[in-house]
């Protein structure tokens, strides 16, 4: 459980979050990602809407949409992971995407299904078998309406003593 709470705390401080983008993440920093919040069973994160984030249509960029999106449920993912008893090796298998409205202003995107990631992480820990779960990130703008839905199906697996 420290490494889980060194890892919330880590996303919490603006100094630190931005040296992990820095290292882990550039485009994440480049964007302006920022994790607005994050506990056990849920994770939000913001990206602004500014001249590196638009596309020529004057809204945020799809790829730029995603990438907070997955954030929001990857900070929760690597949280865990960091946490389990075993090394665990996460990737996202699949994404699914709906747009309803036109980003025009800063969005937040968040993630519910902290528990459900915890669960799988758990279960491929206690089974040595690799998991699935597909969660939800939905991103609302600044008017409080949501401007897109994210799904991403997460695969999590034990790293075996002898993988490459």
């Amino acid at each position: 459980m420290g490494k889980n709470k060194d890892f919330r705390s880590l996303v919490a401080s603006p100094l630190k979050l931005k040296m992990f983008f820095l290292k882990k993440m550039p485009m994440g920093f480049i964007s302006g990602l920022r994790v607005t919040s994050i506990d056990q069973k849920h994770a939000s994160v913001s990206v602004p809407y500014n001249y590196l984030t638009q596309n020529p249509f004057r809204s945020m960029y799809f790829a730029v949409q995603s990438m907070a999106a997955e954030l929001s449920s990857g900070v929760l993912a690597i949280s865990e992971v960091r946490s389990a008893s075993k090394p665990v090796s996460m990737l996202v298998l699949d994404m699914k995407a709906q747009f309803s409205k036109k980003a025009k202003t800063k969005v937040v995107f968040t993630c519910n299904d902290g528990e459900a990631i915890a669960r799988a992480i758990q279960k491929a820990v206690e089974t040595d078998e690799g998991q699935t779960v597909t969660i939800t990130s939905t991103g609302v703008d600044q008017k409080g309406e949501v401007v897109s839905t994210f799904q991403f199906t997460w695969t999590f697996k034990t790293k075996s003593s002898g993988s490459k």
